[in-house]
């Protein structure tokens, strides 16, 4: 039997095969998605104790990147590979946890001989399977059903379209489950504090300045004093509070700047007998600490700032951010 062409168009042509082949697959699943994967997604967001991913070979590989998007998308998960559950790595379960098993076929050594002990411990079991009445599937407390595949790879055999369709439908759960949580961006950066995404998610309050690094005089204060409280701790700029802290004013070494300029053509500008009030910006623009610092960024370029004032819900100012603590942290 002769051996295929395998020109580059060929080659080109049998990639965009598989591609679609597996593209088709998951379209086909998201049609037939219906009351059993609200269910499990409920089952997964009532789970008081840890989802716990399960999964032989390439299913196993997918499970794993399975628990990680959960684990990041707030429910807390962890991987069990089979074989080591059978020695010993079933005390990690408990009656709490949900166990969600990946097996195509539902009938895999490793995986079938977990699901007696699984549910003697008590846990929830949830198949992803093609064969909804293998062993797996009989065992189960839920399944989800990914359907008949046509595995992409010529010889029919390697595990692709089956483990891209099971990687598309654990992905469908978590985000859906993160939906049903109220999964916020402030929590997603909570627990993903490093790297570009890490910068990409940091909130301003973790970014400002706060306590005496971001100086704060009572209204009547001289502008005097007001000065030397910004070149005391090196800040930029200085908050103006009321008795009972809460925001009156704010003023910046640029105002300081231009204050000396503007009275330069009718004498020196006098920084001794001015109280704060007379000279501070009323009604500045202000930002909330939780907040991305992103998000700060931009509006400190879109009105050309270089300092922001961070004040709570409340009203009282917590903190500071300068642009040079945007840069430090590789935001600018």
């Amino acid at each position: 039997m002769p051996e295929p062409a395998n020109t580059s168009a060929d080659l080109l042509r049998a990639a965009r095969d598989v591609l679609e082949q597996l593209a088709s697959s998951i379209q086909r699943l998201a049609e037939q998605l219906g009351p059993a994967f609200l269910e499990a997604a409920a089952l997964l967001r009532g789970c008081r104790g840890m989802v716990v991913v399960t999964g032989m070979g390439k299913a196993g590989l997918i499970g794993a990147k399975v628990s990680a998007t959960l684990a990041s998308t707030g429910t807390r998960s962890l991987f069990l590979h089979p074989a080591e559950a059978a020695h010993g790595d079933l005390g990690r379960i408990d009656e709490q946890d949900v166990v969600v098993v990946l097996s195509f076929s539902g009938s895999t050594e490793e995986v079938v001989r977990l699901l007696e002990p699984i549910r003697r411990i008590g846990a929830r079991l949830l198949a992803v399977t093609g064969r909804p009445d293998s062993p797996l599937g009989k065992h189960a407390d839920l399944v989800l059903d990914i359907g008949t595949v046509v595995e992409a790879c010529p010889l029919g055999l390697a595990p692709t379209t089956s483990t891209s369709v099971m990687l598309a439908i654990g992905d469908a759960l978590a985000l859906t489950v993160m939906r049903m949580k109220n999964f916020s961006s402030e929590d997603f950066a909570r627990y993903h504090p490093a790297g570009e995404l890490g910068r990409k998610l940091l909130t301003v309050g973790e970014v400002m300045r706060r306590g005496r690094d971001a100086p704060v005089v009572k209204s009547g204060s001289r502008l005097r004093d007001a000065v030397q409280a910004m070149t005391d701790t090196r800040a930029g700029a200085v908050t103006v509070v009321d008795g009972d802290g809460r925001l009156v004013g704010f003023y910046t070494d640029g105002d300081l700047r231009r204050n000396l300029l503007q009275r330069s053509a009718s004498g020196a500008f006098d920084v001794v007998r001015p109280t704060i009030d007379e000279v501070m910006t009323r009604n500045p623009i202000t930002i909330a600490p939780t907040h991305l610092a992103t998000e700060a960024l931009n509006l400190m370029r879109t009105r050309q700032l270089d300092q922001i004032l961070v004040v709570a819900a409340d009203g009282r100012p917590v903190g500071l951010l300068d642009v040079q603590d945007l840069l430090r942290v590789g935001l600018v």
